[in-house]
């Protein structure tokens, strides 16, 4: 009984990118590269709202879904899986709209963008990884429904979304090991095609991070399953 229904996936992206290209690229005055600011900052938010989205419905699947759960045995890992599906159509939307801006601005697709999928299953790994970890986490301790949506709020701005990892070098190996700082200059070398080098070594570690959190994540989510009905 929405009466926006799809639109609310539009108008997050959208006023979230006024407001940074007011405070970044106004106020602070950060360098675009030769990009439009607003391009930038939608090209940072694309993987940040999936991975955030993919995140925060899997990390709280579990507790959603309580009562399925306490009445009929199926293989639980269907709950958070289920969930990286919802937050890819909301990227779909969103990456509608990115489209449209970017021919508006004059820029139009290279061959760049047909590498955009590999950086989507990674952003979509990191998610399902951390998120395995957040829902089994959840379910024996409540406390981590609050910590979930503090660390995404702190995350924003923990990760280049508002500006370009290459506005400050200083921090580069610091704003690494933030594994989402590699995914999204990956999907900013495939999106502005801006003739940036491609950052081998952020998506690197984007990498070695999503493939411990998953395989971890993995371990301990199957280890705690059976417990799962008790303590839920």
């Amino acid at each position: 009984q929405t009466v926006l229904g799809v639109g609310w996936a539009l108008i997050q992206p959208i006023v979230t990118t006024g407001i940074f290209t007011f405070v970044f690229g106004k106020l602070a005055g950060m360098s675009p590269g030769g990009v439009p600011y607003p391009l930038l900052v939608l090209a940072g938010l694309l993987p940040w709202q999936l991975f955030s989205a993919a995140l925060s419905g899997s990390s709280a699947s579990l507790i959603s879904n309580s009562q399925l759960i306490s009445k009929v045995y199926f293989p639980r890992l269907i709950i958070p899986l289920s969930s990286l599906g919802v937050a890819a159509i909301d990227f779909l939307v969103v990456l509608v709209l990115y489209v449209g801006t970017s021919i508006w601005f004059g820029r139009v697709p290279s061959w760049h963008w047909a590498l955009l999928p590999l950086f989507i299953a990674v952003a979509l790994v990191l998610a399902f990884g951390a998120g395995l970890w957040f829902t089994a986490l959840t379910v024996k301790y409540r406390d981590f429904r609050y910590i979930v949506p503090f660390m995404l709020q702190v995350g924003v701005f923990l990760s280049p979304i508002g500006y370009s990892a290459g506005t400050v070098p200083s921090w580069q190996n610091l704003l690494d090991l933030n594994p989402m700082t590699g995914v999204i200059d990956a999907f900013r070398w495939c999106l502005l095609s801006d003739g940036q080098p491609f950052d081998t070594r952020g998506i690197a570690c984007s990498l070695v991070i999503s493939a411990i959190l998953t395989a971890s994540g993995l371990w301990y989510f199957r280890k705690m399953e059976r417990a799962f009905a008790d303590m839920i």
